[in-house]
């Protein structure tokens, strides 16, 4: 059997993809019981966070077990398989190993070496085992793969390279700024309570907001998280700067009320469906600002409008004993002002002695306008060319027109004053996948949106800190150790099995002894007995120390094989003593609830026998 992984990630597809493949908890279950009850996989563990679904499993076959696992994702996920295949990526064996130690290490996530996955593999594991589709392959694997999370943020500084995706989405909210120092003394609405959303709702009390209101559909879950919260950050504050803050708990239906005084709203649900409007959120605007929520021209920035009745004239010139048709050259210059993104202050709100004026002006009239302009009219702007530099340039546009008939249209961009833009009065974040925000909310003034989207684009040049590269020799390190470790647990019920059929030879033996010498007193039979197993056991303990290092080596496979020819060892007695060995970690790990980094197994460094390691 070999380990397969078949997934996508926000590496490998849009937001858009994702959102559609996004699985319900019961989807995952059905989808881990499929999966099982496949005929290519044993075991299966599924992965599903905001950013990625992953089905890992542990097949007899690879071409079918890709087949396999990528139309029940299709299935199970509702999009098409010819429109999912395009956007999976396929792991098997050595590879998958590293790129599931990689994701536990950060390495893989949107913000490069935040720790919030490891909490998403413990679950996925405890899920699994719940269902009893984790076997002893994906149980090793999940639990080695916390161990490396851990060793990667305590051993290096992965940590600093990158934030947990709220701490990112927060800081994406404030334009760059500091999170707490934005955050502190504002009104913030956390929609959810699920693992995501207390992980918002912490970082907001740590920042120092002034309240904090959650929302849940069941609302004694949005009652508990405001309590411990309530607790933790709710009292009164021994210095100036520590926390104070206020976090009380309200229903869904109070969501819109709660919206018009919030200042930062984030939300992470399950939901299927849209959890806030632009209609809502709209509402919400205007009953903050009390005038109408008003959408964003196109092409306008955040915020800024395409308002631009208060900007000063572009230029300014005395149109004085001026031979241009003013009223014909407005017309002209507007028109081509408006393609700038420039408006027109009336006739003096251009230059009558610039490009703008004389384009497309026939050669006659040019001649005409440059001896105006060589009779002393001046822009008294300070900055602007004389009138000299200006006849100069006149003349050069009167021989392209005598060449050409008609000066060419082309002018320079004219500064155009910058409008202040407003800050906004209502800042989401949406964490959910898929989204729980209308996107449509971007188009409102005053309504800052950051979504997984949004996030996905603003990570993609985050700066990588120098602690990545070590990271990644851990990660190759731990996957040599666990293939090594793979190979040896392979040997592992052969050896097992020789060691019970040596203890079988020796029993059988001292019986027949027992039948030849009756006159053995207990004390004789005992040294008999020991002696016996301790021959046995020097006999056994080199060759089987010695194939199981040879195992753990590349290409060691075979030699269980070889073990199990050579002493002619009955093939069911194996298998039997690898599913105990397996029921063994699955009742222990059960126990555990699946948290536990370590399990008890068969010490295969020392293979005596329990009543042998406690003799002399």
């Amino acid at each position: 059997m070999s380990l397969l992984v078949v997934g996508l990630s926000h590496r490998s597809a849009p937001v858009s993809v994702l959102e559609r493949a996004a699985l319900s908890a019961d989807a995952q279950i059905k989808l881990l019981q499929d999966t099982v009850a496949a005929e290519p996989a044993a075991e299966a563990a599924v992965l599903a966070t905001c950013n990625r679904i992953e089905l890992y499993a542990d097949v007899d076959k690879f071409h079918a077990g890709v087949a396999e696992l990528s139309t029940l994702l299709a299935q199970h996920s509702g999009v098409g398989l010819e429109e999912l295949t395009p956007y999976l990526y396929v792991h098997y064996e050595d590879r998958a190993v590293h790129h599931f130690f990689s994701v536990a290490c950060g390495l893989d996530s949107m913000v490069v070496g935040e720790g919030q996955i490891l909490g998403q593999i413990k679950d996925a594991l405890a899920t699994a085992q719940e269902l009893h589709t984790a076997g002893r392959l994906l149980n090793d694997l999940f639990q080695q793969a916390l161990r490396v999370g851990k060793r990667a943020h305590s051993e290096t500084g992965i940590d600093r390279a990158g934030q947990s995706l709220v701490t990112f989405g927060l800081e994406q909210l404030s334009s760059g700024a500091p999170a707490d120092a934005w955050l502190k003394g504002k009104r913030a609405l956390v929609i959810g309570a699920g693992s995501m959303s207390s992980l918002a709702a912490a970082t907001l009390a740590r920042a120092g907001v002034a309240e904090l209101v959650v929302a849940n559909r069941t609302f004694d879950r949005a009652e508990r998280l405001a309590a411990l919260l309530a607790e933790q950050y709710g009292q009164r504050p021994a210095e100036p700067d520590d926390v104070d803050v206020l976090a009380r708990a309200v229903s869904m239906e109070s969501v819109p009320d709660e919206l018009t005084r919030a200042d930062v709203v984030v939300s992470c649900t399950g939901a299927t469906g849209l959890v806030l409007t632009a209609d809502l959120v709209a509402e919400a605007v205007e009953g903050r600002t009390g005038a109408p929520a008003v959408e964003r021209s196109a092409g306008s920035d955040s915020g800024s409008g395409s308002v631009r009745s208060g900007l000063p004239p572009t230029s300014v010139g005395s149109e004085d004993g001026c031979p241009l048709d003013l009223s014909a050259v407005q017309g002209s210059a507007a028109q081509g002002s408006a393609v700038q993104g420039s408006a027109v202050q009336g006739a003096s709100g251009f230059s009558v002695m610039g490009e703008a004026a004389v384009a497309g002006m026939d050669a006659a009239t040019l001649e005409q306008h440059a001896a105006w302009v060589d009779n002393g009219t001046v822009d008294r702007r300070e900055g602007r060319r004389t009138p000299e530099i200006d006849t100069d340039a006149v003349a050069a546009l009167a021989a392209a027109a005598a060449t050409l008939g008609r000066v060419p249209e082309r002018r320079r961009p004219e500064p155009v004053a910058e409008v202040p833009r407003p800050l906004p009065v209502l800042s989401l974040l949406d964490l959910a996948m898929p989204r729980d925000i209308d996107a449509a909310v971007h188009r409102l003034l005053g309504v800052r949106l950051v979504d997984i989207e949004s996030l996905a684009e603003a990570s993609a040049d985050a700066p990588m800190a120098a602690d990545v590269d070590q990271v990644r020799r851990i990660v190759s390190d731990e996957v040599a150790a666990f293939d090594a470790a793979q190979r040896a647990a392979h040997i592992t019920p052969t050896v097992v099995a020789l060691r019970a059929m040596a203890a079988d030879v020796v029993a059988s033996e001292i019986a027949r002894l027992d039948g030849r010498l009756p006159g053995l007193d207990d004390k004789q039979r005992g040294e008999i007995t020991q002696t016996v197993r301790r021959v046995v056991d020097k006999l056994l303990h080199a060759p089987t120390v010695r194939v199981k290092q040879l195992a753990a080596e590349p290409g060691g496979a075979g030699y269980a094989d070889a073990l199990r020819t050579l002493f002619d060892l009955d093939a069911e007695t194996v298998a039997a003593v690898s599913r105990a060995d397996d029921d063994s970690r699955d009742h222990n790990s059960a126990a555990l609830g699946g948290l536990d980094f370590g399990r008890e197994n068969f010490d295969s460094n020392n293979f005596e026998s329990a009543e042998n390691r406690g003799r002399a």
